[in-house]
């Protein structure tokens, strides 16, 4: 029996390569919080209040993710022997929690408002909204180019963009206002906002969730790495197969890999770690050799290259 473990030794371009882009993102959106609070009582705008609330939601969330960012590079201990690499996952789904309760606070003002309907200032809600699209359409954009790699910086990123798209409502709602004289347009437009956020927060709920219960990543199939595996030369089958994540950019794997007795141990690990890396991306694996019912060595018991499989 033998066992090898495998760590990829590249970079994942997480987190604090994006530390100005949180570090702007967060004191631009601060700041517009402030202001658009301010204007909200001012024209006694529910749009302006409910989008300053969701603003400060996500600011919040720019400090959890940028802290999670931050953590995932700390170095390993015997307390800690993966390090705080998890701790991404959690502001992933911390963000997700906070968007959910920055919904429910729009849509129960929203509601009260429907009920209670108040006249609001079209104009000033229209301009505080408009540099709202600026403010959150240039953070959304420094997260742009992390937001397919990194389920953390994904989610900064859809919350500047919904940002800006809600700021665009908002803008709607003052224009109509101010052509119409209706003062229920302002609580609707609220609730179309709250159910945006929602559509899009549900993904990245679902997904950090999955990733904290140590669930397979959702780009990685089970079945088609211990298909993979089995492929090898002189791996005649596979059990007790993990894929989990560690981070939100590193997977893991542990599996036992039954073997004809004949061949070459230290070789099939060679091939496996190499393989589930370059086929599938996952940067730890664990592997575990076991001996099948001994068999006649073959010629696939001498396979130099996992990767022309």
């Amino acid at each position: 029996m033998s066992a090898g473990h495998h760590h990829a030794g590249h970079d994942h371009g997480t987190g604090v390569s994006f530390g100005s882009a949180f570090i702007i993102g967060i004191l631009l959106n601060l700041g517009f919080v402030v202001v658009e609070t301010i204007y909200g009582f001012a024209a006694n705008s529910m749009a302006l209040l409910a989008d300053a609330g969701h603003n400060l939601s996500d600011v919040l969330g720019l400090v959890v993710a940028y802290g999670g960012a931050l953590l995932v590079k700390r170095r390993p201990s015997p307390r800690f022997t993966y390090g705080l690499k998890k701790s991404s996952i959690l502001a992933a789904l911390i963000n997700a929690l906070l968007l959910l309760v920055a919904v429910g606070a729009i849509i129960a003002e929203a509601i009260r408002r429907l009920i209670e309907p108040e006249p609001s200032n079209g104009t000033t809600v229209m301009a505080v909204a408009a540099v709202g699209i600026i403010v959150n359409g240039i953070t959304a954009w420094l997260f742009a180019r992390g937001r397919h790699g990194d389920i953390n910086i994904r989610g900064a990123f859809l919350h500047m963009l919904s940002d800006a798209l809600v700021s665009a409502a908002v803008v709607i709602a003052g224009f109509l206002m101010l052509r119409t004289g209706l003062p229920w347009i302002d609580p609707v437009i609220s609730l179309i906002v709250a159910g945006v956020i929602l559509w899009g927060t549900w993904g990245l709920l679902a997904e950090s969730t999955s990733m904290t219960l140590a669930g397979t990543p959702k780009s990685i199939e089970t079945d088609q790495v211990a298909r993979a595996l089995e492929k090898l030369p002189g791996v005649v089958g596979t059990h007790h197969l993990h894929i989990w994540s560690l981070s939100t950019t590193e997977t893991a794997l542990t599996v036992h890999l039954q073997v004809d007795a004949a061949c070459d141990r230290d070789l099939i690990l060679r091939q496996a770690n190499a393989y589930v890396h370059q086929m599938f991306g996952i940067d730890h694996s664990t592997i575990q050799v076991e001996l099948s019912a001994p068999a006649a060595a073959t010629d696939d018991c001498h396979g130099d290259d996992c990767g022309h499989h």
